[in-house]
């Protein structure tokens, strides 16, 4: 049976607002919470993006819930040495609740210190090298490393949980994926895919946890939820490279511009109708995911989470 959890908007909400949301997520019936990690919303109109690490402490006091990250990206803005540390002190917060989701980044995000922007191909090779880092920091011993890309010199971290950080790794195409069944514990993407399950399993992965997230917009109405779903997410549909080579919110809001409606009432369940979110949950599952987690887009979140309570959830986590 496919697991449910709520998915923490940093580009949309503060800090105070996404510890009210996983208390809310918690006491509705949802088993787990993830959080996103970027410096940058996608666009102004989302308006926010509060520091993840910090956020996180916060919900380690309010929610006895699993929270992992969707996802650090441990390349460029942040030294994986540094990713290593925050994870490290995350873990012991949760008392063993905490996974590591990992990707290779946005230039939205990680262009600020003014890093040239590489292409995707040496994206995943310095993802792969920094894994390989945090993983050997959390061991808790004294550590050197030269990279290709990376070096750390003598370095120790004295707070690490009991256990080892689980690593979910995030991929949306084919070499990706592969990456993620190599070094990964757990596998992560946007979409109910069959296909790209089938080949994470097939290229190593196993058994191990597939994990999907998916946008929804509760509303009185069909038209009020597409409205607020196609103003702050039609970036989520932009093709190719776009997502990860674009650096400026007013250039994602051009291009999301571009975006049809339509387009966004397809791939996003807008409105009040429980049947219609019960079904996009039921294609992850058939899909062969594990865990599925769903973001409310916009406010309503009272609503959002009686609703799940009573007429979604119960579907899925029965017994």
């Amino acid at each position: 049976m496919v697991s449910i959890g709520y998915f923490l908007a940093c580009e949309e909400f503060g800090p105070q607002e996404l510890v009210r949301q996983a208390r809310m997520a918690e006491e509705a019936g949802f088993q787990r919470l993830w959080i996103s990690d970027h410096f940058h919303p996608w666009t102004d109109a989302q308006g926010n993006s509060p520091f993840v690490w910090s956020v996180i402490g916060a919900l380690s006091q309010v929610t006895s819930l699993p929270v992992g990250t969707a996802v650090t990206c441990p390349t460029f803005r942040m030294h994986p040495a540094i990713v290593a540390h925050a994870a490290a002190t995350a873990a012991v917060q949760m008392e063993g609740r905490f996974t590591l989701g990992v990707g290779s980044g946005e230039a939205l995000n990680e262009h600020v210190l003014g890093h040239q922007w590489p292409p995707a191909r040496e994206r995943l090779e310095r993802l792969e090298e920094a894994v390989e880092i945090i993983r050997l920091l959390h061991r808790g011993k004294r550590t050197t490393f030269r990279g290709t890309f990376y070096r750390v010199d003598e370095a120790r971290l004295y707070t690490v949980p009991d256990e080892p950080v689980p690593i979910s790794v995030s991929a949306f195409g084919p070499k990706a994926t592969d990456l993620a069944a190599r070094i990964g514990d757990a596998f992560c993407t946007a979409s109910p895919d069959a296909e790209l399950v089938e080949r994470y399993r097939s290229a190593g992965g196993g058994k191990r946890p597939v994990q999907g997230g998916m946008k929804v917009c509760w509303a009185p109405s069909e038209q009020e939820g597409l409205d607020t779903a196609h103003r702050l997410w039609a970036n989520e549909l932009l093709p190719g490279q776009l997502p990860s080579t674009l650096t400026r919110q007013k250039d994602f809001a051009a291009a999301a511009s571009l975006v049809p409606r339509e387009a966004v009432a397809e791939q996003m369940v807008c409105g009040p109708d429980p049947a219609r979110h019960r079904a996009r949950v039921q294609q992850y599952a058939d899909a062969g995911f594990d865990e599925v987690y769903v973001q409310q887009i916009g406010g309503r979140h009272e609503e959002f989470f009686r609703v799940w309570q009573d007429e979604v959830l119960p579907a899925f986590h029965r017994g």
